[in-house]
């Protein structure tokens, strides 16, 4: 069964571009050594266009078992305070939402980033000691 080209796809892959010429601009030797890539099974992410973006450029995909979504920093990290900040907040339009995103964002401090990243490690080597299931904080 041959998987139909998504807008989404599309999209992503535009994304991936971006992603590609940033690197390229910031960090040329990231491209050079491989680059490795964490993302869900996501429909945009598992399309044909995707597979062939990734394949052209030889980037790797790091295995994302199907029941554990806390593997994505958005799930395990990002929602949560998110959620909590927007809380009993109410938006009259979504430019008003956006402006309040943009405004959080900016605003995070550099280790909230950082606490993430340093954890990804520990998360995957759970979810291998468990086979692939779903990993608890």
């Amino acid at each position: 069964m041959s998987k139909r080209i998504t807008p989404f796809a599309s999209r992503y892959c535009s994304t991936l571009d971006r992603l590609k010429e940033a690197i390229r601009r910031k960090r040329p030797w990231l491209l050079r050594r491989g680059v490795v890539l964490q993302h869900d099974n996501a429909t945009p992410h598992s399309a044909n266009l995707t597979q062939q973006w990734l394949q052209r450029y030889g980037w790797e995909i790091l295995p994302h078992p199907a029941h554990s979504p806390d593997l994505a920093p958005s799930d395990f990290h990002l929602f949560g305070p998110l959620k909590r900040h927007l809380g009993g907040m109410a938006f009259e339009t979504e430019d008003d939402l956006i402006s309040e995103l943009r405004y959080w964002f900016d605003n995070l401090d550099v280790d909230f980033f950082r606490v993430v990243i340093n954890s990804l490690l520990s998360r995957w080597q759970k979810c291998i000691d468990l086979h692939g299931d779903y990993v608890e904080k």
